[in-house]
């Protein structure tokens, strides 16, 4: 049997609590998914690189999709789901590679790192982004879960 390499969850009280982070912030939830609080663009690149790290193959097609509809191109997106930034905008690389590193670390970010993107972008901007990244987590947790019961109940023989 293959192994289920993708990010799960495996508790549904890790799940409770990552909705129960983004409930807290559900005021703003709308204003970041009409583009108010960061470019739409912005935040499909920055869902993209977080679905690159934890690897949900639902959350790259949806936001593959979605992108496009924001005028991000074929290649840049490509790119991006393979985790390389060097096709995006260079004033959104700090903010990319910091989303790279959040899903990394589940939200366990370096305070250097977290200081650096404030310094860049001020920290309103960067707790619009920290929700970004949160809710797309949240999605690709799920997705992959979903994807690992499917494995489970095919005894291994899905591809992994």
């Amino acid at each position: 049997m293959k192994r289920f390499n993708q990010r799960t969850y495996s508790r549904p009280s890790a799940f409770f609590a990552d909705v129960k982070a983004i409930m807290a912030q559900r005021d703003q939830m709308r204003p970041l998914m009409r583009g108010e609080l960061i470019d739409a663009a912005f935040r499909e690149r920055l869902m993209l690189a977080v679905t690159a790290v934890n690897g949900c193959r639902y959350c790259s097609f949806a936001h593959a999709r979605q992108a496009l509809t924001e005028g991000i191109k074929a290649d840049e997106i490509q790119a991006l789901q393979d985790g390389v930034l060097e096709n995006s905008p260079p004033e959104q690389l700090p903010a990319l590679l910091y989303a790279q590193h959040w899903a990394e670390t589940a939200g366990q970010v370096d305070p250097a790192a977290r200081q650096s993107v404030v310094d860049t972008y001020g920290e309103d901007t960067v707790q619009a982004i920290e929700l970004a990244l949160q809710t797309i987590q949240v999605g690709n947790l799920m997705g992959n879960t979903a994807d690992y019961v499917l494995y489970r109940l095919s005894f291994g023989r899905l591809g992994a």
